[in-house]
């Protein structure tokens, strides 16, 4: 009884702490379930699908097609946040990705970090439309910063994404493991789904802002 006791003190005391750490900050749900307020969808120019297409809602997800290439991303600009994502592949593993960062003018290849989904790669830093950042030398059409380790579950389940961005430093976690970090350029921007290769679907969308 003693023991029981004392483990539930120290439960108590660590909420305590947990709480009051996290007192200041702002939990904003990005997605709430059931439409896609607050978000815009783009698409490929030369393609003549509609994005009401591409990006779908079904049973509390958000459904990507995957082809044509494109993003859907947010009405608003966030600069300091940690964002939630969870994700999986439906059918085969293919690619999309997170965009971080997104930068003013839709384009197809926007300027933006991308924290890599692509099947067997998730974690791996892609930067677009120009965007540079300052561990690597950024030449080339799409400059890559590898990942650190391999934390995906199977094609099929769901895996989670964590990615803190504050100033100019972004880091992401997949499945609770550090996967890569980075120093850019930029302090704020949109956050974007990519559509690209094949069906994956998304849940679980928040940011908590400090």
């Amino acid at each position: 009884m003693y023991m029981k006791l004392n483990f539930f003190l120290a439960a108590f005391a660590a909420a305590v702490i947990f709480c009051s750490c996290c007192g200041d900050c702002k939990k904003t749900e990005l997605f709430n379930g059931r439409d896609l307020t607050g978000w815009v969808g783009f698409v490929d120019p030369a393609s003549d699908i509609s994005p009401d297409v591409i990006y779908t809602v079904n049973d509390g997800k958000i459904c990507i097609s995957g082809i044509p290439f494109g993003y859907l991303r947010t009405e608003k600009k966030y600069s300091d946040y940690t964002l939630h994502v969870e994700w999986r592949w439906v059918g085969e593993g293919t690619n999309s990705g997170l965009f971080q960062r997104v930068q003013d003018g839709d384009k197809l290849w926007c300027t933006a970090i991308e924290c890599q989904l692509c099947s067997g790669k998730a974690g791996d830093y892609v930067m677009l439309g120009g965007a540079k950042i300052e561990e690597i030398e950024c030449v080339g059409e799409y400059p890559v910063k590898d990942r650190i380790g391999d934390y995906e579950n199977p094609v099929g389940e769901w895996n989670s994404a964590d990615i803190i961005c504050e100033g100019k430093s972004v880091k992401v976690m997949i499945n609770g493991k550090q996967q890569n970090e980075c120093t850019c350029e930029f302090t704020d921007g949109y956050i974007a789904l990519q559509s690209e290769g094949g069906p994956i679907e998304f849940r679980n969308i928040y940011i908590t802002e400090k």
